[in-house]
């Protein structure tokens, strides 16, 4: 049964991609067999991250016109914040995307955080693979813009873009170390506005130590995305980081990560707060409670402490 749904996606049946989809977000029977039966997709997946307001989804558009153009399929995921009241996306970049909804060649989804603690859907690792298997040339991948989500996608994507503004000086003067380092590209985009070019300067001056350990620079591009300014140079570079020997040598890198979280999920997967909490109610109960003691001595098996 699964194998010829599989089959439907790989042939461009997004009404069953989208059904796929959900069966491993929501963890239906059966979802891990599916992923398990998948072979190793080898479809580049580019992280488009940075600060709200940098104009991603607007970069997406113009990237998704440029290659669709050329006769290519591309997927986007959209991370979303979650909804307090329902859980889901608010799902602002897909409305902004309206345009390729019915167009055959893209596929654009919406997925809330769920509250995950890095910013990204707790799924996205699964998801990014099941899209990898359904024949899409790129896969694009936007977070949110906020917290670690930035930090997060470089373990996931095979090439990371760092998307700025002119006016996010003072940002980048106080941007975290570790995002400086993940960013595999960085597209300054809305160039056309004042003191675009010294802007640029300044971040080149402050990647001089990272390019010093990589010893080879970080591009920095510089866009208009709302005019397609600059779009054909910024999918030019992505080629080029996807084929460079960097680029290749990385996937193994990605693999352990992606390995590692997934095992970290599975062994987590049985602990829920709620159950936990009683627990530590009664153990209270003794005068001698330890917590270091009490988080040894848990034999945690799935599903004995959900929840």
């Amino acid at each position: 049964m699964l194998g010829n749904e599989l089959e439907k996606i790989k042939k461009g049946d997004h009404r069953t991609l989208a059904r796929l989809l959900s069966f491993v977000e929501n963890e239906q029977p059966g979802y891990e067999e599916l992923l398990a039966s998948l072979p190793a997709g080898t479809t580049p997946v580019v992280g488009i991250t940075g600060p709200p307001g940098a104009g991603k989804s607007t970069l997406v558009d113009a990237l998704i016109s440029h290659w669709t153009a050329q006769g290519k399929k591309v997927a986007v995921l959209c991370v979303d914040p979650s909804s307090p009241f329902h859980q889901g996306a608010l799902l602002g970049d897909r409305i902004r995307m309206t345009s390729w909804h019915n167009y055959p060649d893209v596929y654009i989804r919406s997925l809330a955080t769920r509250g995950s603690m890095g910013g990204l859907h707790p799924k996205i690792i699964e998801l990014t693979d099941l899209l990898r298997y359904a024949g899409f040339d790129w896969i694009l991948i936007e977070t949110v813009g906020v917290g670690q989500s930035e930090v997060e996608i470089a373990g996931l994507a095979d090439i990371t873009a760092v998307i700025l503004v002119p006016e996010a000086g003072d940002e980048v003067q106080t941007m975290k170390s570790g995002l400086m380092e993940i960013a595999d590209l960085f597209v300054v985009n809305k160039a056309d506005r004042p003191d675009a070019s010294t802007f640029v300067k300044n971040l080149q001056a402050m990647l001089a130590p990272a390019f010093s350990r990589k010893n080879t620079p970080i591009p920095i591009l510089e866009t208009v995305a709302t005019k397609a300014e600059g779009v054909e140079a910024l999918a030019n570079a992505l080629e080029t980081l996807q084929k460079s020997e960097a680029g290749i040598d990385k996937r193994s890198w990605l693999l352990t990560e992606k390995a590692y979280r997934l095992i970290e999920r599975k062994r987590m997967s049985g602990i829920g707060r709620a159950a936990l909490h009683e627990q530590i109610k009664a153990a209270l109960q003794q005068n001698d409670f330890n917590l270091y003691r009490f988080v040894a001595t848990q034999s945690y098996t799935n599903g004995d402490h959900r929840q």
